[in-house]
């Protein structure tokens, strides 16, 4: 299973409806908060032909999202307040709805899933995602950024592990080191370097499709 490191700037792909010409039926999931914002962004960004989801723990945040299809997980575990960073109840939380995931897989040739490491639900619920999907038969391609050095070295030591867990999940794995993003953007502070990444998971998706489908690894 190949895994990418983002090294630089994705170039940006036309806003036409890249997805529909396709013929191809593909799923955006963003799992936990910064899934869940790279989702809406993507929304933002009338990326049409494309069936948006959103997966949390956390009620609140998933009450923000864009997407059509919202999936709370493991309600009587975190009790819609999130998992307080623990990848291990986020995983838990992914398994106890995992019919409800299921379901709203079934019938994709292709899924993203977008998640930012290092926190609870989207570290721990990803890996348990992207089985779903790939059981379901899509090819299932995820895009995640793993944290600024700024943050906690919980947070990115939580990143490391759950990254390595995501890669054994999926087809292909494209890990995003928040820190790069301030060499290749102007960056002011620390909301416009999430907004930036936010940002780069969304040409991410566009442009990882194009090459995907372009080269034929899905037949339309």
């Amino acid at each position: 299973m190949p895994t990418f490191e983002f090294s630089g700037e994705i170039a940006g792909t036309p806003k036409e409806n890249l997805f529909d010409s396709l013929g191809a039926k593909i799923k955006v999931v963003g799992v936990g908060g910064a899934g869940g914002n790279a989702v809406n962004s993507m929304i933002n960004e009338n990326i049409d032909g494309v069936e948006f989801i959103a997966v949390n723990s956390d009620f609140q945040d998933l009450q923000k999202s864009k997407a059509k299809i919202v999936i709370q997980i493991g309600k009587n575990i975190a009790k819609g307040l999130g998992v307080g960073g623990n990848p291990d109840l986020g995983n838990e939380c992914a398994k106890a709805d995992q019919n409800d995931l299921t379901e709203a897989l079934q019938g994709s040739d292709m899924v993203f899933i977008t998640a930012g490491m290092g926190g609870g639900t989207g570290t721990g619920a990803s890996p348990v995602v992207a089985k779903l999907a790939r059981d379901a038969g899509a090819l299932t391609v995820a895009i995640v950024t793993k944290p600024f050095t700024f943050e906690a070295n919980k947070r990115l030591i939580q990143a490391e592990s759950g990254i390595q867990e995501l890669a054994n999940e999926v087809d292909s794995l494209i890990v995003i080191p928040n820190d790069k993003l301030n060499e290749v953007q102007q960056i002011s502070g620390i909301l416009d370097s999430f907004k930036a990444a936010d940002d780069v998971l969304t040409k991410a998706v566009r442009g990882i499709a194009e090459i995907i489908v372009g080269s034929g690894f899905i037949n339309v």
